[in-house]
């Protein structure tokens, strides 16, 4: 019996992926639970398992095409007639949720149905806007549309039918096929927005369109979850350099996209400014070589990344301001009870932050071992979306590339990130009056000047300062 296989859900707020490779062919025998296709969000490689056991009949998919939930992906000749069984639970949980605000609680996700019809998906609450580190076709977006655009009568020629009542703020469902879904960003409009006629509020493309004609006859209308064209310019279009010389064009993969709107969004939205200091990390050292034997034997490599990672948690524990986020919506300062740490990691694919979490809980010896997993784990291209969401701090070290002092943006919408530049030994005159080595590191924290002043800035780096001074009291 031919069975039809659909993409199953990949997660909330996400809604398509790109085909990096297609792990079968026509006249394979695949079994329950087995890769047919290795896809790429917004932050995660993640495999697609079957959810049918038999042979391969078509495959409906090729390798860099863009696919959404719901789907045909390949027909399989199912053996035996063996039961479907949940494989998108597998594919939710890895993809989890798209990185929209890494400090809003985290959804649950919903396995999608394995069937011929569409795939219907769970669209979340309109958050702030999100990171890129989180960024979903991230995360990362501009001001909502106004309300009132939303509230707008359908004209008087075309009356629209009965629709089901708007969610409440904070409950946004909407439920539409992707190619509905695919309609609303074409015309510019939030599907989260859009009231449905259809069977328990389901959205249909003229929705859609009566949703996009109320819209442009509401004063001062502008796309929805855009602002008014006269707020932000466009982008400048480019010369066309062609004209001077030849040039080649090389398109941005899904996660340099990404990447590309949380920068945007982080250095729009925040104003920043910076602050340098340099500290003393001579005796930090020794300590670190005297315990990096026990952190080796545990699994992990005592750096001076760990050993910060534990100052900076004493210090957002000491400093509450630079462990929150800003609230634009109700002017309100969120102030995180909890400390989870993103450290900033080359790949090849790009920079990466995955998170450490409750670092303020953990030992040194603790840290490193996760730290030495987490740092594997990016190198081989297996962190999901969720072990880069829910940081509140962020840490850089540009140290072992030689740079001394540098600016760091601050991942939105985080308020603060610290950077760490080579350590070098420099002459320092001590008490005595006599000239020593030692080992001088430069370091520089963003803030984000809404939430945090320069003297506040002043004195996080100067606990950071006396902290190192006393690192053996972060090993007990």
């Amino acid at each position: 019996m031919a069975t039809e296989f659909l993409l199953p859900n990949l997660g909330e707020d996400i809604d398509e992926a790109d085909v990096l490779k297609v792990l079968i062919a026509p006249g394979d025998t695949v079994t329950l639970e087995q890769p047919v296709l290795e896809i790429e969000t917004d932050k995660a490689t993640l495999d697609v398992p079957s959810s049918f056991a038999g042979t391969i009949v078509e495959i409906h998919v090729a390798e860099g095409e863009t696919i959404h939930p719901g789907q045909l992906i390949i027909t399989i000749d199912e053996a035996g007639g063996a039961a479907p069984v949940q494989a998108a639970a597998t594919v939710a949980e890895t993809a989890s949720e798209a990185p929209s605000d890494p400090s809003s609680p985290e959804p649950a996700n919903e396995p999608a149905p394995v069937a011929a019809e569409p795939v219907e998906e769970r669209q979340p609450a309109a958050d702030a806007p999100a990171p890129a580190t989180a960024a979903a076709d991230p995360p990362p977006g501009g001001a909502e549309a106004p309300a009132a655009a939303e509230a707008s009568a359908s004209p008087p020629t075309a009356p629209a039918p009965p629709a089901a009542p708007p969610p409440a703020a904070g409950e946004q469902t909407a439920f539409a096929a992707p190619s509905v879904r695919k309609f609303a960003r074409e015309v510019g409009v939030d599907i989260a927005r859009v009231a449905g006629s259809g069977p328990g509020g389901r959205i249909s493309e003229d929705d859609v369109k009566r949703h996009a004609r109320s819209a442009a006859t509401a004063p001062d209308a502008a796309p929805d979850g855009a602002a008014p064209a006269t707020a932000t310019p466009s982008a400048t279009p480019l010369p066309d350099f062609s004209r001077w010389g030849e040039v080649d064009r090389e398109p941005l993969t899904r996660f340099r996209r990404t990447v590309v709107r949380n920068m945007t969004e982080s250095w729009t939205q925040i104003p920043h400014f910076w602050l340098h200091h340099t500290v003393d990390v001579t005796e930090l050292e020794e300590m670190r070589q005297n315990f990096k034997e026990r952190a080796r034997e545990a699994g992990g490599s005592l750096t001076i990344t760990v050993i910060m990672l534990k100052i900076v948690a004493s210090a957002l524990k000491a400093n509450p301001k630079f462990n929150a986020s800003l609230d634009t919506a109700t002017n309100e300062l969120v102030l995180k009870r909890y400390c989870n740490v993103g450290v900033a990691m080359d790949t090849d694919r790009g920079l990466v932050v995955p998170v450490l979490r409750n670092v303020d809980e953990k030992n040194i010896v603790e840290l490193s071992v996760e730290l030495t997993e987490l740092s594997q784990r990016a190198r081989d291209n297996e962190l999901s979306i969720d072990d880069m969401r829910g940081g509140t701090f962020t840490l850089t070290n540009l140290g072992g590339l030689g740079t001394g002092h540098f600016t760091a943006v601050i991942h939105h919408p985080e308020v603060a990130i610290i950077g760490l530049g080579r350590a070098q030994q420099t002459p320092v005159l001590n008490d005595e009056g006599e000239w020593e080595p030692r080992l001088i590191m430069p370091i520089t924290i963003g803030c984000d000047h809404r939430v945090i002043d320069g003297a506040d800035g002043a004195r996080f780096l100067n606990w950071i300062a006396e902290a190192i001074d006393q690192p053996l009291l972060l090993a007990l």
